[in-house]
C-alpha cells in the first residue's frame, strides 16, 4: 500500500472524507480537465476515484504526492528526486503570498488559522456596508455601519477564539465556489443554518473580489493557495465539534447541545482522543 509522506497531512488526509477529497482533486486537476504540470494518467486516476465515490489509500497519496509537486518549482523538486516540497513549506508560502502573519516555529494548525484569519480580514474589507451587516448578522453579530475596521477586528477576534471552524468553512466553501465553481457539501461543512445568505452572497462575492490582490497568475499559486484553504478546513473539521443542527461549538463529549438541544450523534473513539488531545 502507498502511503502518504508527509507527517502533516498523513493522518488527515488517510481518514478524510471522500466529499471532503473530491474538493482537493479538482482543484489539482482543474475539475478534471488537466494542467499542464499534470500527467494525464494522473488526473485520470484522481478523477476516477472523485467520481466513483471512494478515494482508495492510493489516490489519497497522489493528492498528497501532487500536492508537493505543485508547492515546489521545477529545480526544488528535480533536487529532490521529484517528491516537491513539505506541506509545511507550502503552507508557509502560502501564508506570505497571502501577508498572514506566522514564523518557523509555527506549526500547520496555527498557520492555517493566520491564513483563514487573513483571507477573512480581507474579504471584510471589500464588502460594502450593506454587505457587511449582512454577514455580521449571519453569525449572530451586530454591525454598526461605519465602523469600519474596528467592527472588522472584533469580529475576528471573536470568531478566531470560538468558531475556528465555521470561519474555516466559510472561506473554505466561498474558495472552492470561486475556483472550481462549487463549494462544500452542505452537511460536512458545519454551516448553522442562517449562514447560508452569506455563503452564497457577502462573503463569496467579497472573495472572489480579492483574488487577483492575492497575485494568483502562477499556475502553481492557483493550486496551492485553495488546497491549503480546505486542509485548513478539514484539520479543524477534525478538532472541532459542532453541533449537527446549529453548528454551536460543544464540550467534546456533549450528549445535547446546549444552544438547541439537539441530541449529538457519538463520535468514533479515535475522534474523540484526537479532540480531548
Amino acid at each position: 500500500m502507498q502511503l502518504i509522506k508527509d507527517n502533516d497531512l498523513a493522518d488527515l488526509l488517510t481518514n478524510a472524507e471522500a466529499d471532503d477529497l473530491g474538493i482537493l482533486i479538482d482543484l489539482i486537476t482543474d475539475s478534471g480537465n488537466g494542467r499542464i504540470s499534470l500527467s494525464s494518467e494522473v488526473c485520470s486516476k484522481l478523477t476516477s476515484a472523485k467520481n466513483s465515490d471512494k478515494v482508495d489509500p492510493e489516490c489519497r497519496a497522489l493528492i498528497v504526492e501532487e500536492l508537493r509537486r505543485f508547492g515546489g518549482n521545477s529545480l526544488a523538486n528535480f533536487l529532490r528526486g521529484g517528491d516537491g516540497i513539505s506541506y509545511k513549506e507550502i503552507a508557509s508560502d502560502v501564508a506570505k503570498r497571502v501577508k498572514a502573519p506566522h514564523n518557523a516555529q509555527h506549526d500547520c494548525l496555527t498557520i492555517e488559522a493566520a491564513i483563514i484569519s487573513k483571507v477573512m480580514e480581507k474579504s471584510l474589507e471589500k464588502m460594502t456596508e450593506a454587505e457587511r451587516a449582512t454577514f455580521f448578522d449571519s453569525v449572530g453579530q451586530t454591525y454598526i455601519p461605519g465602523s469600519g475596521p474596528a467592527a472588522i477586528a472584533g469580529l475576528l477576534a471573536l470568531v478566531s477564539s470560538t468558531g475556528i471552524l465555521q470561519m474555516s468553512a466559510y472561506i473554505a466553501n466561498a474558495t472552492a465556489s470561486s475556483v472550481i465553481g462549487r463549494g462544500l457539501a452542505y452537511g460536512a461543512a458545519a454551516f448553522a443554518p442562517n449562514t447560508a445568505a452569506a455563503l452564497a452572497g457577502p462573503i463569496g462575492w467579497a472573495l472572489a473580489a480579492i483574488w487577483t490582490a492575492y497575485d494568483l497568475s502562477s499556475p502553481a499559486y492557483r493550486v496551492t493557495v485553495p488546497c491549503v484553504i480546505q486542509i485548513a478546513y478539514m484539520r479543524r473539521k477534525t478538532l472541532q465539534n459542532p453541533c449537527i443542527k446549529c453548528g454551536a461549538q460543544l464540550p467534546v463529549a456533549a450528549k445535547f447541545c446546549s444552544e438547541c438541544g439537539q441530541p449529538q450523534a457519538e463520535k468514533p473513539k479515535l475522534l474523540n482522543a484526537i479532540c480531548e488531545s
